[in-house]
């Protein structure tokens, strides 16, 4: 079974005067911590709403500093169900975003035809069991667990 796996994820900014700014230093921040090891990783916005359901921006920013929501969307390949891909991304995910907060937004299995189209692009395939992950992973919620 292949899933795509989004994760949510809360990074710091310092020294920041918009939100745009922020953002902007969020996503390359992220993308060089994923890079080289998970280049297939997708970084967007994250998407807030209020209790009363109002949308709401993905950046907090105060006094220079903002925390942003961002998404990160993950093909995980060949797990056997879906809480499997969810471990296998905080997994991977959170061992190069050391401290920052992870959430599994959503985990939806696809198409074969799209993970085959997928392998073949180049896109490295998901671990087994036999990789690391196990019960004692931990659940990836950005913890210092230790990894």
């Amino acid at each position: 079974m292949d899933c795509r796996v989004v994760v949510e994820a809360a990074v710091p900014v310092y020294d920041v005067e918009t939100a745009d700014e922020a953002v902007r230093i969020a996503i390359s921040k992220t993308g060089e911590m994923l890079n080289p090891d998970l280049n297939y990783v997708e970084i967007d916005t994250g998407t807030r709403t209020s209790p009363s359901g109002e949308r709401l921006d993905p950046v907090f920013v105060a006094a220079d500093e903002a925390l942003v929501a961002l998404e990160l969307q993950m093909d995980v390949f060949n797990v056997d169900r879906g809480e499997h891909a969810s471990r296998v991304a905080r997994k991977e995910i959170g061992k190069r975003l050391r401290n920052i907060p992870l959430k599994v937004l959503s985990v939806t299995e696809i198409d074969s035809e799209v993970s085959d189209r997928t392998e073949e692009s180049g896109a490295p395939e998901g671990m087994s069991e036999s990789d690391g992950v196990g019960s004692d992973a931990g659940d990836g919620a950005g913890e210092d667990t230790g990894y």
